[in-house]
């Protein structure tokens, strides 16, 4: 039987928390050196997409109305 104690002895029935920590540890990256460009590059996606949702919406109020 496998011993699911924390290190700071709480216990975890599932042992999640220890697979979590596992899968976070497993694909944690090396260095984190963001370059501002590239964390602007979401930003700029989310801008564009909240800007084409309400063109949309305003399109269709000018058609429903019209």
């Amino acid at each position: 039987m496998a011993n699911n104690q924390g290190p700071q002895g709480n216990y975890d029935p599932a042992g999640s928390t220890q697979m979590f920590r596992a899968f976070v540890d497993e694909g944690a990256p090396q260095s984190r050196q963001a370059t501002p460009a590239a964390s602007a590059g979401p930003r700029i996606g989310l801008i564009v997409g909240v800007v084409a949702a309400v063109v949309i919406v305003a399109a269709v109020a000018w058609l429903a109305l019209k």
